[in-house]
């Protein structure tokens, strides 16, 4: 059944829900709202899936209180209504109405659900085998798994290793099955992949740096594992979830991968299926760029990650530290939105996760949680209950804590009698020594405090080393005047929420170490602490003891809001969306990407032609690829480019064609391209079509006559001061322009020096002139504004015809190179399409499907040229002691250069290297790519 134009979109009303009909037919939920913009921005985009998630939660809400009769209609508010649409079928609805026809006949308009699939180290389940065949499984409980499991927005599935070694394939079989029902996945990993993988690599390597411990001891490594056996170890395992995930995988899931367990993950998926959505979170923080770059395996775990389309943290820190590390140790660019690479943008984001709050709230009314609660208080009446719960940790700082609060009782006797720390300290590897060294040292701590202070009737800490069933947590945190979470380094710590979402009648002090993740969400109410700092604890233990009420009640209230408001089950279906419209966007973006260059199609057309004009860029096209960071002397070699000795054969085939004419236009200075070229017979166009010669001639100036130069002192003082304070920098100077590079420079030091730089030449001394400031990826170039490729390409061709007395017009060009932005006019400028006033017997037969540019055209070429018909034939001009002789331009006629491009639309062939955001027609990825496509053409003449 088709659906009506009229259709509109629909908010649900509580009071009212019946379907809003046009012209006789229902209504569609995701038809496109005529009057909103058919490319909505990022942020449309989000606030549209938030209000359908809250419309999808209302509707559930309904549909369970109202009769059936009324369930099949609602409402809309046209003044508040909102649509959700699908961008160019780019994003899946998760959600629809259901009305019936005027046939009687339902029509469900609810779409399935989108598949989400959930990847992590550990299924939320534990599983014990039973016999050959039998399994038990038990659901785990978990900051994750509850968050999972409140969203109801996605059909979600759960892949991930089930914590037990199963080497038979009939067991495989049966776990399987049993986990099919709780609609769980498992990876089947050996025990050593799991020694190596998860207990090496995972929890003696990773978590430690991530929480700023450091590396383990060589030495220690040696009579183990080598960092390189765990690493392999590491990278199989993530593979074998990777085959996992491809066998399971749907057209249109979304995959969510979690923890440092999986960091290559992202990557393997993205080889098998670039299409795939994927999206990574890490629930530890982030360190800094100068820790993490300790890391041997950094470069391969950082550009996995980045293979992701949506990387997410807890915090803004974390996700600044890893951009960061993206720019000082891959050397890559930082954007307000993620990390960007050769034009594919990998989005980064925080995304505070939260709890189940409303399951710790009710469970304060249950029978079993109000007895434990009776019985707490009898015990401890009289006496103000302080708490911790904690896994037995080295980052959780539980001997701070102890000796923060034996610092309190040292100053305060008169607290000694009238307080009591209760810390639940859960067991945690209990298995490595550090562990069972931490658990010594606590217990010595305890054993002292509570024998110093202690008496037969009292004792100031108890201590369990062990963990509370839920109830008995509900009952603890709900009894708890003033809770301590001193952690040392903590992705997020979600005690601190439990806490808070169990005080709403008592309103206790939340005390918290500034190193957690939470204290960037619950900071304004909590009690903030350096844990390191044993005074300012123990003073914060004293403020929150004598807090008066009203105070109290103001930070509990802030916290008890965002505890409620943000939700896991919020932060999960934040993030999907996120990643929805991140996919969107992407989406968008590649369509202006240039396609990869059809090579046979180019030497095709190259064979068929008669005269041919190559224009090959040098840096970054011809050259070998440098290393952006500077290591193994590379920007040694920058500064001095080489033709790449594979090309040496290719170039000198093609220039020793009588069809082709070889052109090599560069910003580069005219003794580079004598360098590298003064043995072949071609054209060389040195500081971006300025000076030009053929290898056989002499140089000459294709400057316009004006050009003025009287800036350049001014420029190059500038130059040389923010040179001299930014270490690794390097500025050179031209004869038409001048260059400072900060491409090996710290990248945000010599980011923030040329946002300086820039300001200050122009408030100073380029503020009147006639020039261009043209900024490179680490760059920034001072020219004159008539100075770019596109404006001396015209010059250029004119000199050329001439010179080689063309009486065949060029029917082939090919025109690449790794151009800026602002020399990209080149691309342009040989668009086979002439302008409206050229006389329509002069124009060449042009597809309706090429693109147009005034500025390109073979007209726009022959008026140039008659521009510098004033130019004198025997007029010099003189450079640093050269004299140079001005090109004649006013030898070609018009009537004479009616013939000097002759191009089909399928004869043209502008690409860019190594750029993926670009003005031309085609983009190979690298100089590797250009070495393929010239070895073809030079084997095609």
């Amino acid at each position: 059944m088709s659906i009506s134009s009229q259709e509109i979109c629909i908010l649900p009303n509580k009071n009212n829900l019946a379907l809003l009909q046009t012209n006789g037919m229902p209504g569609n939920l995701y038809n496109i709202c005529s009057n909103l913009p058919a490319t909505p921005t990022r942020l449309e985009r989000l606030l549209r899936d938030r209000e359908l998630r809250k419309y999808s939660k209302c509707l559930n809400d309904c549909e369970a209180e109202l009769p059936s009769s009324t369930q099949d209609c609602f409402s809309p508010d046209l003044e508040t209504s909102t649509c959700w649409f699908n961008d160019e079928e780019l994003l899946e609805p998760v959600s629809a109405s259901r009305s019936l026809n005027d046939d009687g006949e339902r029509l469900d308009f609810r779409a399935s659900k989108q598949r989400l699939l959930v990847v992590a180290n550990r299924l939320p389940v534990s599983a014990v085998r039973h016999g050959e065949d039998s399994w038990q499984l038990e659901m785990s409980v978990g900051g994750l798994v509850t968050a999972l499991l409140g969203v109801k927005e996605f059909d979600t599935r759960w892949i991930g290793w089930a914590g037990v070694n199963v080497p038979d394939e009939i067991g495989q079989k049966a776990l399987a099955k049993a986990l099919d029902e709780k609609r769980c996945i498992p990876v089947f990993l050996d025990e050593e992949v799991v020694h190596q993988y998860y207990n090496g690599y995972c929890n003696n390597i990773l978590w430690p740096l991530f929480h700023y411990i450091g590396l383990p001891q060589e030495d220690r490594l040696a009579t183990t594992r080598s960092f390189q056996s765990q690493f392999d170890a590491y990278k199989k395992a993530n593979q074998l979830f990777a085959d996992v995930v491809n066998e399971h995988y749907e057209e249109g899931d979304v995959v969510w991968c979690h923890d440092y367990h999986l960091m290559f993950l992202p990557k393997c998926l993205k080889e098998r299926n670039s299409k795939m959505k994927v999206g990574w979170f890490l629930h530890t923080p982030f360190p800094s760029s100068e820790i993490h770059r300790m890391l041997p395996s950094r470069l391969e775990l950082l550009r996995s990650v980045l293979a992701a389309d949506l990387v997410g943290f807890h915090t803004y820190d974390y996700a600044r530290h890893f951009v960061s590390a993206c720019t000082r140790i891959l050397g890559l660019e930082g954007t307000p939105e993620g990390v960007e690479d050769q034009g594919k943008l990998t989005r980064i984001a925080a995304f505070p996760v939260g709890i189940d709050s409303e399951r710790f709230i009710k469970a304060l009314e249950l029978p079993e949680v109000q007895d434990h609660m009776k019985v707490l208080k009898q015990r401890f009446a009289g006496r103000k209950v302080m708490l911790g719960v904690d896994r037995l940790d080295m980052i959780k700082g539980i001997p701070q804590k102890i000796l923060a609060f034996e610092k309190f009782l040292e100053e305060n006797p008169n607290w000694r009698n009238k307080v009591v720390l209760l810390q639940i300290a859960v067991p945690s590897r209990t298995d490595v020594p550090e562990y069972q060294k931490l658990t010594s040292q606590v217990h010595e701590i305890v054993g002292r405090i509570n024998g110093r202070f202690g008496s037969l009737t009292a004792l100031p800490i108890h201590h369990l080393d062990r963990s509370l069933d839920f109830h008995e947590l509900c009952a603890l945190y709900a009894v708890t005047d003033v809770a301590l979470v001193t952690s040392l380094r903590d992705g997020m710590n979600l005690v601190s929420y439990e806490y808070v979402a169990c005080q709403e009648s008592k309103k206790g002090v939340l005390i918290l170490s500034e190193f957690a993740g939470a204290a960037q969400s619950l900071g304004a109410g909590a009690i903030l602490v350096n844990p390191w700092n044993v005074t300012e604890v123990a003073s914060s233990i004293g403020y929150a003891l004598n807090m008066p009420a009203d105070e109290r009640e103001k930070r509990h209230h802030h916290n008890f809001k965002h505890v409620i408001s943000h939700t896991a089950q919020e932060w999960a279906a934040t993030f999907v969306s996120e990643l929805n419209v991140t996919i969107v966007e992407a989406q968008l973006r590649t369509r202006q990407i240039p396609p990869p260059l059809p090579i046979e199609v180019a030497v095709d057309r190259y064979s068929c032609s008669n005269n041919r004009l190559l224009i090959l860029g040098f840096n970054a096209t011809l050259t070998e690829p440098v290393d952006t960071l500077g290591r193994k002397d590379s920007q040694i070699n920058e500064w001095e480019p080489k033709l790449r000795p594979d090309l040496q054969e290719p170039l000198r085939k093609l220039c020793d064609d009588p069809k082709t004419t070889v052109l090599i236009l560069s910003g580069s200075a005219r003794n580079v391209l004598d360098d590298n070229f003064s043995d072949y017979n071609l054209w060389l166009a040195a500081e971006n079509g300025m000076f030009l010669r053929v290898t056989t001639g002499d140089w000459m100036t294709t400057m316009p006559e004006n050009l003025s130069m009287e800036w350049v002192d001014s420029v190059k003082n500038v130059f040389e001061y923010f040179t001299d304070r930014t270490p690794r920098s390097q500025f050179e100077v031209r004869e038409t322009s001048l260059i400072w590079n900060y491409k090996y420079s710290d990248v945000e030091f010599g980011r923030l020096q040329a946002r300086d730089l820039l300001q200050h030449l122009w408030t100073g001394p380029i503020s009147n002139a006639s020039l261009d400031v043209v900024q490179g990826r680490r760059s920034v170039e001072v020219r004159s504004v008539a100075v770019t490729k596109g404006a001396a390409i015209d010059r250029i061709l004119g000199e050329i015809v001439h010179n080689k007395g063309m009486k065949e017009p060029i029917d082939y060009v090919l025109c690449i190179g790794h151009f800026l932005t602002k020399d990209e006019d080149i691309y342009t400028f040989f668009e086979p399409e002439l302008p409206s006033e050229v006389p329509a017997s002069v124009r060449p037969q042009v597809p309706t499907q090429v693109r147009t540019s005034t500025a390109g055209s073979r007209a726009a070429l022959l008026l140039k040229q008659n521009s510098m018909s004033a130019v004198e034939q025997n007029k010099s001009y003189s450079i640093d002691g050269d004299t140079l002789h001005l090109m004649v331009t006013d030898r070609i006629s018009f009537q004479e250069g009616s013939s000097v491009l002759d191009l089909q639309a399928n004869d043209y062939f502008s690409c860019s290297v190594a750029r993926k955001r670009s003005n031309s027609r085609y983009r190979l990825q690298s100089s590797d790519e250009v070495v393929t496509l010239l070895r073809e053409l030079a084997d095609h003449r």
